[in-house]
């Protein structure tokens, strides 16, 4: 399995690489077919190479030994970035990275199952970049991306879509789907949106006044 390059760089998303749970070979591949730019994050690398993926940056803390010679030979070109900053997560360092580098989007794969932990703060922490980056993240069962201004798409009547509060979010209003809200509140923990549906063929809208929300589509394999 590989990436090919056709599409102009940073005319399409970048692919980040996490090191949470594999997705399916078939969900991979359309993600690299459709990504320029391929960026993977420390331990990942091994699993990385096992599928025969070219990539072009490597990034970690590299807290445990490497051979970036053999690695980098592999790979060639590639570009490996030490990132020692403790302070953020390897998948906050690649986004921020790619930022850096003008990147207008990302999508993200391997980000969630295994460690509990790691998969809230990288699904959560999606919100921060809201402004600055498009971001999806995207595993075998799900995608999820920050609402960011006002969301509109045609949907299939009984899609799951729910909305997933980050903190509290004020003035959620939306149309076309089952349980439609019009200025109201939701708060992680408290009350959310989750398992909504679109109700109809047609188009659904989101949108929240104040707050970071999280809009996943949903399905079960």
């Amino acid at each position: 399995m590989s990436s090919h390059h056709i599409v102009k760089e940073k005319q399409e998303p970048a692919l980040i690489i996490a090191n949470g749970e594999a997705c399916s070979k078939e969900l991979l591949g359309q993600l690299l077919e459709w990504s320029p730019f391929i960026v993977v994050l420390d331990h990942a690398i091994y699993r990385v190479l096992e599928l025969g993926i070219k990539i072009d940056v490597w990034m970690g803390d590299f807290d445990q030994p490497h051979d970036f010679d053999a690695i980098r030979s592999s790979q060639h070109p590639l570009e490996i970035i030490d990132t020692p900053d403790q302070e953020k997560t390897d998948l906050e360092k690649a986004i921020d990275f790619l930022i850096q580098r003008g990147f207008p989007a990302a999508n993200i794969v391997w980000a969630t199952g295994r460690r509990a932990d790691h998969a809230i703060t990288n699904i959560t922490n999606l919100v921060r970049y809201k402004d600055q980056i498009r971001l999806v993240l995207f595993d075998d069962y799900s995608k999820i991306f920050p609402l960011s201004g006002v969301f509109e798409k045609w949907y299939v009547a009984g899609t799951p879509v729910s909305l997933i509060p980050v903190g509290t979010v004020q003035g959620i209003t939306t149309t076309g789907l089952k349980y439609n809200l019009t200025n109201e509140t939701l708060t992680l923990g408290h009350r959310t949106g989750n398992s909504n549906e679109a109700e109809n063929d047609g188009m659904v809208t989101i949108s929240a006044e104040k707050g970071d929300l999280l809009i996943m589509e949903c399905w079960d394999l």
